[in-house]
């Protein structure tokens, strides 16, 4: 018998109130006078290359070295640990996993890989985070705010890119490898170099865990207490020919496959093995770079993504989804005279769902296009910079949307910056709202598509080691699409009915608004010999028909981590703090706050081989993201990186 569940670990004020002293003591300090990093250069935020100086977002660039230095978890462990993030998700790595920005939903921030778009069309859609191989990644570019002006749909809250690795001179060979807790096992290589005027890069990685029991053993009906175990296998290809100083041609592929155990909540008896969850997910893309003049640049690409998910139980299939999104674009960048940019862009999509789920009408699957034209101004003289995007979105089934984007900065001293921006995004609704048994029953001219206002505030400092931000937002969704039964009118005209007592009377419909409003404090320094970075998040994501706190969201998430290096040696401490929350949207279920520990400890032994030693949730804190479903415990994990000479 394994000893009753902990109690969730409630969030420690007494943290809260050092953070801000902490960071106020940062931004104060006079420390050494260190490279300014202002000529790092996004892409993100304008779909064409920019100084971080000229962006008119909050953003945020996470390099290698980040990714590195992250011992547990994926992609949505590292996304955690940022301002304005929070996660949920339903047991390990490889379980369902949700990304909420700045207390938005889900499916309200876009992810891109390489430019390729990731969503499922499945259910209320957004990506499939848990799916996105971690090895494979050499950047991941953030950019918070409604950006569906550049981007189209989805990207309400935001913007994810990940860009993953690439080739460049000589030729070069990494090794992984890494032994841990919960019988954690992880290898990857990477090859990368150059002949002639070819360039390529070749990846891949193994991850393998027993795992731990992910479900509460109080939880009813009894559940296998068993190990829930996850593995994931990905691959990445990249092919570049610089044909001459003008054109470049480039051909890239990732896939990954992942395979996690859960118990099911609905086997009677109880079950004696794992029920698994199969990803299988997939990016291709296909790019002509062309720098014509000076100032004239044009970019035309097609890229594909699918994304497969099947639960099996006792090696049978039980449920099957597969979205396929395929998309074309050709990008024109004009720079007719310093610090004045034109970008035009014109791009098709095309979304197709496969689902069980779907009515017999649509055979199983739907299918939707939409078509776009986008515009934007980019202007930078002296202090001052501006931005005006524009598009506009035809979609096949419900119309046309024009979104857009105004943003304006000064820079009134050095280090210095102000901001503010207004933008208007939209979600389109998914394949499965619009052909499942759950939509309309006129289809998807009877669902319009959520509409997103939002404005922002900013105001940054940085200079040497100091640097700080701060973030006020609102964003305003209305018309978001939502499973009632007050829709009834509108539903298909047969009943759908499943095993009593459940019966469902109800289908999807434009009925909710909510607004996300907040303030985020970010900021570091370098004090006492120790580097210091610090951020403090204070959100209000309310749904406004009820004026209740959109579940599981924090009203307060706090980041604080401190490292140091000497000589061959590096070590950082770090403290995740998440408020309490309520696990339902009618905030009748309350969840308990939690604060993280995390250690990591670094040593160079010569140029070709590092170690690397990760103690996560060190404090062994017992909590939970969703209700019901358990996290990891205490881990620590040992791991080697080699760069032989070649």
């Amino acid at each position: 018998m394994k000893s009753p569940a902990r109690r969730p670990a409630r969030l420690p004020r007494a943290m809260l109130r050092a953070l801000p002293l902490a960071l106020t003591a940062a931004l104060n300090v006079q420390a050494q006078v260190a490279p300014n990093k202002l000529d790092q250069v996004m892409v993100t935020a304008t779909r064409s290359k920019l100084s971080l100086d000229r962006v008119l977002a909050d953003t945020t660039v996470l390099t290698r070295a980040d990714i590195e230095r992250q011992g547990y978890g994926n992609l949505v462990d590292l996304l955690s640990r940022q301002g304005c993030f929070e996660m949920v998700r339903n047991g390990n790595p490889g379980s369902s996993s949700s990304v909420f920005l700045r207390g938005a939903h889900n499916q309200h921030t876009l992810l891109l890989v390489d430019g390729v778009r990731m969503d499922t069309q499945n259910g209320s859609g957004g990506a499939a985070w848990e799916a996105i191989p971690l090895a494979q990644i050499e950047r991941v570019e953030i950019v918070r705010g409604a950006a569906s002006a550049v981007y189209g749909s989805d990207a309400v809250a935001g913007v994810i890119q990940i860009f993953t690795r690439q080739g460049g001179d000589g030729a070069q060979l990494e090794l992984g490898g890494a032994l841990g807790s919960l019988g954690l096992g992880k290898g990857d290589m990477h090859l990368s170099g150059r002949l002639g005027d070819f360039d390529y890069a070749l990846g891949a990685a193994l991850e393998r865990a027993s795992g731990f029991n992910i479900l509460r053993v109080n939880n009813a009906p009894p559940y296998l207490a068993d190990r829930d175990g996850w593995s994931q296998e990905s691959f990445n290809g990249r092919l570049g020919w610089q044909i001459n100083a003008q054109h470049r041609l480039e051909a890239l592929h990732t896939r990954a496959d992942s395979d996690s155990g859960y118990d099911d909540a609905y086997a009677k008896p109880a079950p004696v093995v794992d029920d698994r969850s199969l990803h299988k997910t997939e990016i291709s893309r296909a790019l002509w770079a062309a720098q014509w003049t000076k100032g004239l640049s044009t970019e035309y690409s097609r890229g594909q993504s699918t994304e497969r998910y099947e639960t099996t139980s006792n090696g049978r299939s039980t449920y099957l989804t597969e979205t396929e999104v395929r998309q074309q674009s050709l990008g024109a960048s004009w720079q007719w005279t310093a610090g004045q940019q034109i970008n035009l862009q014109l791009e098709r999509r095309e979304d197709q769902l496969i689902n069980s789920g779907l009515r017999k009408s649509a055979g199983g699957q739907g299918s939707r296009s939409q078509d776009a034209v986008a515009a934007s101004y980019l202007f930078s003289q002296g202090p001052w910079d501006a931005q005006l995007h524009m598009r506009r979105d035809k979609d096949s089934d419900f119309g046309g949307v024009n979104t857009g984007t105004l943003a304006a900065g000064w820079r009134p001293a050095t280090g210095w910056r102000v901001w503010a921006s207004a933008g208007s995004a939209f979600r389109a609704p998914t394949l499965y709202q619009i052909f499942s048994q759950y939509g309309p029953k006129d289809g998807g001219a009877a669902l319009k598509p959520e509409h997103g206002r939002n404005r922002e505030l900013g105001l940054s400092y940085e200079q040497g080691v100091n640097r700080a931000s701060l973030t006020v937002y609102n964003n305003r969704i209305k018309d978001l699409i939502s499973y009632d039964a007050g829709f009834i009118g509108q539903c298909p005209a047969y009943p759908v009915v499943v095993p009593k007592p459940a019966t469902w009377d109800g289908c999807y419909g434009n009925l909710a608004r909510v607004q996300l409003r907040g303030v985020s404090l970010q900021g570091g320094t370098e004090l006492l010999g120790l580097q210091w970075q610090a951020g403090l998040d204070w959100q209000d994501p309310r749904d406004l028909v009820t004026d209740k706190r959109l579940g599981r969201r924090a009203k307060q998430l706090a980041n604080l981590r401190v490292s140091k290096q000497l000589q061959d040696w590096t070590g950082g401490v770090q403290l995740r703090a998440v408020g309490s929350r309520f696990d339902d949207h009618a905030n009748t279920r309350p969840l308990g706050g939690y604060a993280l520990l995390n250690l990591d400890l670094g040593y160079r032994v010569n140029s070709q081989v590092r170690l690397q030693l990760n103690l996560d949730n060190a404090l062994d804190k017992a909590y939970q993201t969703a209700s019901g479903y358990a996290q990891a415990p205490r881990t620590l994990m040992l791991s080697v990186r080699l760069n032989p000479k070649l």
